[in-house]
Parts: C-alpha cells; structure tokens; sequence
C-alpha cells in the first residue's frame, strides 16, 4: 500500500499524465477532420481506453491510448495522494490546498458533466404545443399501445438494438420483431412503374417489406454523416411475428411521421423509428417568434420565442420569452434560442439538462481565491521582513567570528 501510494503520488506520474493530455488533445482534435466534432469528443475525450487511431491521413489500429476518463481519474488519484503523502496543512501552505480543492473539483464536475448531463432540441411552429424534446443524434424504434382509453403505452428500443439485425424481445411487447434490413444513413422517395429501374441505376433499393409505406418507396443508403451540422436518417425493414406466425414486415425511417399500425388481440400498436425523445410533465407553446434584421441585410440582430409553459402539477400557466444570452431555466434544465426556420414561424430551443452546471463556477472561484491567499500570505511575510529593523551594533566592540572547536583549542 504503500508503495501504491508513493507511485499515486509521484511528481514524475503528474508531468506523464499531463504530458500524456497534451497528446491525446492534440490527437482528438486532428480527428474531428475525419469524424467529426461530435464523434471524435465521444470517442477520444469521454472514453476509458482508445484503439485504433487515424494521424494525419494514416490509419493506426494497433495503437492503444488512454481516453479522457483515464488519464482524469489518474491526475484526480495523483492530486489526492499527494495530499495524504507529500504535503502537511499548515496556514502558510492554505491557499495552496484551497487551489487543490478547486482543480479536482473541477475535474468532478467535469466527470459529472459528462456522465449526467444531456442535450436535445424542441421544434415548435406557432401555435404548436410539445411535452418533449428530440435527441440531436440518437434515434429510437418505438411501439405505441394505441387501445388504452386515456394514455399511450409507449415501448422504446435503442437504434443500437438494429445495427446487430437480430430478434428483439421486450417485456411489455406480445410479439416478436426481427430487423431485416438496417441502413445508418438513407434517403427516402415515392417512385412509379417508369422510374423505378432508373432509380436503381442511382443506387435506390427496393426494401424488402410487405406492408405500410414499405412496397410505395425506395431506399438510397447514404455514407454515415458526421459534420455538426448534419443527421443522419436511420431507416430499417422490421418484421412483426407472434406464436410462430409472421404478421407482416414493415419499413420504417427518421425520415417520415407517416403511422404504420400492426394488430394483435384485439389492440393497435402504432410503430416508427424516430429520434429519441426526452419526455416533460409540463408542455411548451410557440406563441409568437419575431426575428429582427440590421437594416439593410440579412443578418439577424435578435429572434426571441414568447412561450407558454403550462404545468398542471404545480398549477402554473403563464408566458416567458426566450431570446439569444437570456434562456430560461425550468426544472433544473436550460432552454435557449438556439434556431429558427425560414418563414419565421418556427422556433428551434436547445435543451440543456446539467445538474452540475454550477461546479466550474465554484472551482474556478476557489483556485483563483487559493492564489490570490497563498500570494498574500508571502506578500505579508516578505513586507514584515524588510520592515523588521538591522540589531544596533555596540560602540566600542568589534564582532569577531566565531570559531569552531577545534579553532578554540589552537
């Protein structure tokens, strides 16, 4: 153990670790070329271990490097170690542990952020109302409970469950559905009997799906997108079986809100593949959304959404604006002016969910006070020394060095 702890708290561990975050910056940043802003923070900054890496061009995959997460939780282990090692509390050394406290306060947080935090957008027309935001890049396959009188029995299934193309099974679910065909990435058209041959010449494909929207359209599977700016349209073929008999097979995609329904004893299930929502108990609607221009141009000099938050269980109903640097927070969330559409009829919120939002705030706040007390504390000290007077020597007495032992016996 103690060894442990004398390696934990190692100076030479924290230059490697930061040394080794320096790298891992640099590469994640060059690899937002080839994945993306998004992908490339997932992958490099908010990972344990990365293998495989792509430098200038050239593909490594045989090189393993910590992530984010490792080399943070190691510099978090190598700060407090130290504590329990290297260094005494003393008041002297004060605001050196109150700037300790703020940097793995910092690097909580920082962990916490990631872990718990999320972020979605709310689309909302005029006069629209929404008790949900979507996902800005995971999607999910939903089976909605059509038959209960007064709710919808919502069951919800991770796009992850697709890529595998295997038999999914839930629960709450009396069937059976089995992914046939799953494309990342697609575009979705209506074609005829005369296009359809000079479609497939373009790429299109016809899915292999029997019923709903299915035997109407074809599929163009498209390269996964990855610009912060873009999203991807999942479509996949699903096919519905209950007690061994198939009931059908359905083509579903992010790309349409069109209903497609399957029945099975006596109830109605509606089925699509969305981008995942994130449910509210309260409800958001789109007043009014004005956009202003500087004189002359096009460019936007302000676009505010007056809103209408409705909230039974606190038996709230009242309007907000929303406008760019004065979000509103409700409910332990974030919502901001983010966008808006063409038309000036529609209004796009960012979400922002971050229990922790406060904790950089306070971290920061902590080592510059750390500083600005261990500063003063020398300060103090240096003044007082050169403010404490010379000793006055004696009249008549001359200061003579003093000697050794073995100087007194010669």
């Amino acid at each position: 153990m103690s060894r442990l702890l004398k390696t934990l708290s190692s100076l030479k561990l924290t230059v490697a670790l930061l040394a080794a975050g320096l790298l891992l910056i640099f590469i994640g940043t060059l690899a937002q070329v080839h994945e993306g802003l998004y992908n490339a923070q997932v992958r490099y900054f908010k990972s344990w271990v990365i293998v495989g890496v792509t430098l200038f061009s050239t593909k490594m995959p045989w090189l393993v490097l910590p992530g984010g997460y490792t080399i943070g939780a190691l510099l978090l282990a190598n700060l407090t170690a130290a504590h329990f090692t290297r260094f005494h509390f003393t008041w002297r050394r004060s605001g050196i542990f109150m700037t300790h406290l703020g940097i793995i306060l910092l690097l909580l947080g920082q962990l916490g952020t990631d872990m718990l935090s999320t972020e979605s957008a709310m689309r909302l027309e005029e006069g629209e109302t929404k008790n949900y935001s979507e996902d800005f890049h995971a999607n999910e396959l939903v089976f909605i409970n059509k038959s209960l009188p007064n709710e919808d029995e919502v069951i919800a299934i991770p796009e992850k469950f697709l890529e595998g193309k295997t038999a999914i099974t839930h629960p709450q679910l009396p069937f059976t559905v089995k992914v046939k065909e799953y494309w990342p990435n697609s575009f979705l058209t209506n074609f005829g009997p005369f296009i359809a041959e000079s479609l497939a010449k373009e790429g299109f494909v016809r899915p292999t799906a029997d019923q709903g929207i299915g035997p109407k359209v074809m599929v163009l599977p498209i390269p996964v997108v990855t610009a912060m700016d873009s999203r991807n349209i999942p479509s996949a073929v699903i096919e519905v079986s209950a007690g061994g008999t198939v009931k059908g097979a359905w083509l579903v995609s992010s790309q349409t809100s069109a209903k497609q329904t399957v029945e099975h004893d006596g109830k109605t299930w509606e089925m699509a593949l969305r981008f995942q929502r994130h449910h509210k108990a309260y409800s958001f609607t789109l007043m009014d959304f004005t956009h202003e221009r500087y004189p002359g141009t096009d460019l936007p000099k302000d676009f505010r959404s007056r809103v209408r938050v409705v909230n039974p269980s606190k038996n709230e109903d009242r309007e907000v604006e929303i406008f760019m640097n004065n979000p509103l927070r409700y409910d332990g969330m974030a919502f901001y002016q983010a966008s808006f559409e063409p038309g000036d009829t529609v209004t796009v919120l960012q979400v922002v969910k971050n229990p922790g939002w406060l904790t950089p705030y306070f971290a920061c706040l902590l080592v510059g006070l750390g500083l600005t007390v261990q500063f003063m504390i020398h300060l103090v000290g240096f003044v007082q020394k050169r403010a404490t007077p010379a000793p006055a020597a004696v009249p008549g007495k001359k200061s003579q060095p003093q000697q050794g032992a073995e100087g007194a016996k010669k």
